[in-house]
Parts: C-alpha cells; sequence; structure tokens
C-alpha cells in the first residue's frame, strides 16, 4: 500500500518502505512498546509462599522485514522483556536483549496452489490460542526454533513443522536457547467452508524431558490430537475445539483431555452493538494418586490470557462457566463485564493455575468448586498506533481454596501499547 502512494503519509513511514534495486525488493523497519503495570494481591490465591506483588512489565521490540523479490523473505526481530519491582521472577516474565524472531522464508508458487517454506526462530499460533500460542499475554512471548512447511490450494491447508520450542533465561543478553529436551513437531490440516464454519486439525508429538507432576516425574511423551470448528452465521458465532493427550511420562500413562468454547450473538442493530458471549471449558485431571496412569491435561503452550489476566486459572483438572457481555460505546472503544465460575474435574487433583502451577495442599482435598470471579476490561484504540487496555479481576475463593490456606484475589492491570 505504501508502494503504491494510495495510502496518507504518516510519520516515520518513509521507514516502512525503503525500496532498492528491481523485482519489488525492499526493506521495511519497525518498532513496539508494551508497558503493563499490574497488582494482583494474592498469587496463587494466598496459598503459596509468593507475597501480595505490584509492578511494571515492560516489553520493547524493533525488526526489520527484507524482502528480496515477490517470494522470498529475511526476517529479524529483537525484544528486550523487563519486570520493574516484581518480587516473584518466572521464565515469562523477563527476558534481556535477546532474538525473538529471525527465519528465512519463501513461496514457490504452483500449478494448483502455493507452497510456503519458514525456516530459523519463529511465532506460531493456532486458532483462539488455547493451546499453542505466541503467548502475548505473559511479558516474554514463545518462540520456536524449527522448520514450517504449508501447500494452500483453494480452501485446503496443509502444514507441517518442527520446532524445539525457545527457553528464556535474563542472566545475560542473548542467551535464549532451544534444545532436543523439549520439542514440538506435527502436521495440521485445514479446510474453509466447511457448512457455515471453517474445519481444522493437527497431530503433534510433544517431547519435554525431566518432567514434574504431582503424580508423576519423568521424560514426557505425549501424542497430542486436534479438532476445531468455528464460524459465524447472522448474528451467531462460535468456536469449538477438543483435545486429545496419550503417551507417558515416566512409568505413568497418559490418558488426558480437554475442550474449549465460547459463542456469542451479537445486536447489531442496538445501540453500542452489545454481543452476549457464553464460554465453557473442561480439562482433566488425575484422579488417582499411584494408579500408575496420569490424567493431568498440559495445556502445552497457552497464551497466557484465555481465561483472565490475573492468571488465576490454569488449563489442567477444570471445569468453568462464563457468561459475559461486550459493548462498544464508540468504534474505537469496548468494555467487557464477565462472570467467571468455576470448578474441578475431579477433586483427587489439584486446583491449577498458569504454567500448571498447582495450588499447595489442594490435590486430594475438599470438593470440586473452586469459586467464582468477576472480570470487567476495557480496550481503547487511542490512535492507530497506540492501544490502551484497563482489567479487573475479583476471585471469590471457594472452601476447599481457603481450607488450603487460600483467600480472594484481586488483580488491575493497565497496559498501553505502541506499534510501528
Amino acid at each position: 500500500m505504501l508502494a503504491a502512494g494510495c495510502l496518507p503519509r504518516q510519520p516515520l513511514d518513509g521507514f516502512k518502505y525503503l525500496p532498492f534495486g528491481d523485482a519489488g525488493s525492499y526493506l521495511s523497519l519497525g518498532a513496539g512498546l508494551r508497558e503493563r503495570y499490574e497488582h494482583l494481591n494474592a498469587p496463587a490465591f494466598g496459598a503459596g509462599a509468593a507475597p501480595s506483588d505490584g509492578y511494571l512489565i515492560q516489553r520493547a521490540n524493533v525488526h526489520a522485514d527484507l524482502r528480496l523479490g515477490p517470494y522470498v523473505q529475511v526476517f529479524g526481530q529483537l525484544v528486550d522483556a523487563r519486570a520493574f519491582d516484581k518480587k516473584t521472577i518466572a521464565a515469562p516474565d523477563r527476558d534481556r536483549l535477546d532474538v525473538e524472531q529471525l527465519f528465512v522464508a519463501a513461496v514457490v508458487p504452483t500449478a494448483d496452489g502455493a507452497v510456503k517454506l519458514r525456516a530459523g526462530r519463529q511465532q506460531m499460533a493456532f486458532d483462539l490460542q488455547r493451546f499453542i500460542a505466541a503467548r502475548d499475554g505473559p511479558n516474554v512471548r514463545q518462540s520456536f526454533d524449527g522448520v514450517w512447511a504449508n501447500w494452500e490450494h483453494g480452501p485446503w491447508r496443509v502444514i507441517g513443522y518442527v520446532t524445539q520450542p525457545v527457553q528464556y533465561r535474563s542472566d545475560k543478553s542473548f542467551d535464549d536457547h532451544s534444545n532436543g529436551r523439549l520439542t514440538l513437531n506435527g502436521l495440521r490440516l485445514e479446510r474453509q467452508g466447511v457448512g457455515p464454519g471453517d474445519l481444522s486439525g493437527y497431530y503433534s508429538r510433544y517431547r519435554r524431558d525431566d518432567a514434574r507432576f504431582l503424580d508423576a516425574a519423568g521424560n514426557e511423551r505425549r501424542d497430542v490430537y486436534d479438532l476445531r470448528y468455528s464460524g459465524a452465521t447472522g448474528a451467531v458465532d462460535w468456536d469449538v475445539e477438543g483435545m486429545l493427550q496419550r503417551g507417558q511420562v515416566g512409568a505413568r500413562q497418559v490418558s488426558a483431555w480437554a475442550l474449549g468454547s465460547v459463542a456469542g450473538y451479537t445486536f447489531a442493530d442496538t445501540a453500542w452493538t452489545p454481543r452476549a458471549g457464553l464460554q465453557f471449558d473442561m480439562a482433566s485431571g488425575d484422579r488417582h494418586a499411584g494408579d500408575g496412569k496420569l490424567g493431568t491435561f498440559n495445556p502445552l503452550f497457552a497464551n497466557g490470557y484465555y481465561f483472565s489476566l490475573a492468571g488465576l486459572t490454569g488449563y489442567s483438572n477444570l471445569v468453568h462457566l462464563k457468561p459475559s457481555l461486550k459493548l462498544k460505546p464508540a468504534r474505537t472503544l469496548s468494555v467487557t463485564a464477565a462472570l467467571g465460575l468455576q470448578w474441578r474435574q475431579t477433586t483427587g487433583d489439584a486446583v491449577y493455575v498458569q504454567s500448571m502451577a498447582a495450588v499447595p495442599r489442594t490435590a486430594g482435598q475438599g470438593s470440586r468448586w473452586t469459586g467464582a470471579y468477576a472480570q470487567l476490561r476495557t480496550d481503547w484504540a487511542v490512535t492507530p498506533t497506540l492501544t490502551a487496555a484497563l482489567e479487573a479481576v475479583h476471585f471469590h475463593a471457594g472452601d476447599s481454596l481457603r481450607r488450603a490456606g487460600g483467600r480472594d484475589a484481586d488483580y488491575l492491570g493497565m497496559e498501553l501499547k505502541f506499534g510501528w
């Protein structure tokens, strides 16, 4: 669009399109900055050792996108993610200056479609990013070192990937790494226009060495089978996804599953365009400790904000029901209010928060009822390059959490995001 000169020029747009040579070669530069203040008064519902915490997280990145004619791309991106005044630091919180993406991509036209190849450090995300995501919620996004290839023809798309997920360290700059101890390989098939929606499914082989669960430890090998159907007709929209996991962790046999669904109805002819939504999720837990089986669902590479930014709901051993209402008072402003109800799938396993962290003293104790939370979120597109968001969550802890030493939790997040 910038090359054709059909858009109004904005400041610094000259750096978005720097042509050179022949055959449409050009260089495009860009940058992004996200600042978010968060306060959580009871991490893990106060049942763990983590204290009340208020802090600022910052993620800054710059990128260069080189196009060598119409078929070859070289893309590089640097990131620097910091956490200021955060008392408990985890891998998704901080990453000193490092390579977020660096890959070479090529497009090969064919008589009946196109083949696309991409090799190097890259990000990938499927569907609503319930299980394989770029992980935009936390401060450090998830990248993968590997090879991606896909073939497109009409409504069909076939994707293959062989990857080693990047493992993050923040001891010094450029120390992130990947290796064969953590891998994700798979094959995905997509078909558009199946009835009123789109159908997709994939098989992945997940490998993690030295994994640890409450009732299993050792090398983790999971065969992952996923199927999703999404679409919209009239005022109704939906997205339904199911996943099965089979394999082993050490000597334990894995048999786990999950279901995720969201649906909504939009009143397009009503003021503020309200959308009434309903979300329902389930994920298996481990029913009986010591029986040689492991039923705890592994959410793989979840996005971190599918439930809420508070991080108090993990996708393991879960039953989750969430009605919501979204309003748009202005074209650039939306307000969402929701009420989440949460149970455990089985009392034999723990209550889990993000990153598969088990709340201490909940496994095998108490009832299935976990609690309820109220969520209020506002998103504002201030300018084409600047967005703002405000989210507040209050989680009312159930008796099982209270008996484990937990309590109600309150979260507040305020975010500014700039992208150029």
